[in-house]
């Protein structure tokens, strides 16, 4: 299949550009704020009809998500993907312009910023990490597709009918459209999943499993794309195996803590 034409940047005025990526990351904070309120607003969902916070402050916390997705982001991928690099040109840590965003660092960030919100605001705090699995798939989706739209992050050589040449790639041969894979299994099935146990099995009624469903669908489907999108160049893989990925490795923890969750909240309930 050939590469759709579509521009990394969605428009310019004059010498300022600005690119699809950026507005991914805005528009996945904003639509996850409008269906976070929506979730908020309807407090029969939640334990003791108790959200973690009140739903208008929801556009509050949309500021410190963003700082957190960023900073978290941003620390992630210096720390794990790029370190001696930038420990060789310290200055270029704050270029975030230029790219380079890790997602295990900006959902720490995240998890970060929404504990210290609800906190603040007196909430439930594994109530507000449910808040963030049932609307952090949305911002995933839109991510992951600009990833395609910019020719990155694009998986080993297929002879798969839907194999695609990326314009960046060096080599020109079809190629696995991973970052689609992500958009499709970490994104849109996950924010299905997710809506049937919001809305049909009444999930957030126990604090910490839809925060563990999310960790744990999110960790499966990382693992499995990752094994056929090509790791990163400076990185390569992993303990000398051949198949393992940095991305995998991160993504170990998220399912086990996601494990941990799930278990906690399917505990017995004691009688009051």
């Amino acid at each position: 299949m050939p590469f759709p034409d579509i521009s990394p940047i969605a428009f310019a005025i004059g010498p300022f550009s600005v690119r699809w990526y950026a507005l991914a990351y805005l528009a996945g904070v904003g639509l996850g704020a409008l269906y976070g309120y929506r979730l908020l607003a309807k407090k029969s969902l939640w334990a003791d009809n108790a959200p973690p916070f009140a739903a208008p402050d929801i556009f509050d916390f949309a500021f410190w998500a963003v700082v957190g997705i960023v900073l978290g982001g941003r620390t992630g991928y210096v720390l794990f993907y790029n370190l001696p690099i930038y420990l060789a040109h310290p200055l270029e840590i704050f270029a975030v312009w230029d790219g380079g965003m890790s997602y295990h660092g900006g959902m720490a960030g995240l998890m970060i910023a929404v504990m210290l919100f609800t906190r603040s605001k007196g909430g439930n705090l594994l109530s507000s990490l449910d808040l963030l699995g049932a609307v952090a798939t949305i911002g995933i989706f839109l991510v992951r597709i600009t990833n395609f739209i910019n020719a990155e992050l694009y998986g080993a050589p297929t002879s798969l009918p839907w194999g695609v040449i990326f314009p960046t790639d060096p080599m020109q041969v079809p190629r696995h459209p991973s970052q689609l894979y992500e958009a499709a299994l970490e994104g849109l099935l996950l924010f299905v999943v997710i809506r049937f146990v919001t809305h049909v099995a009444y999930g957030l009624r126990r604090p910490g499993l839809v925060a563990g469903i999310y960790a744990i669908g999110y960790a499966c489907a990382r693992i499995a794309v990752e094994f056929v999108r090509l790791p990163d160049e400076q990185l390569g893989y992993q303990l000398g195996t051949g198949w393992l990925t940095m991305g995998q490795v991160l993504s170990l923890p998220i399912l086990l803590g996601g494990i941990v969750l799930v278990i906690y909240a399917m505990r017995p309930k004691r009688g009051r």
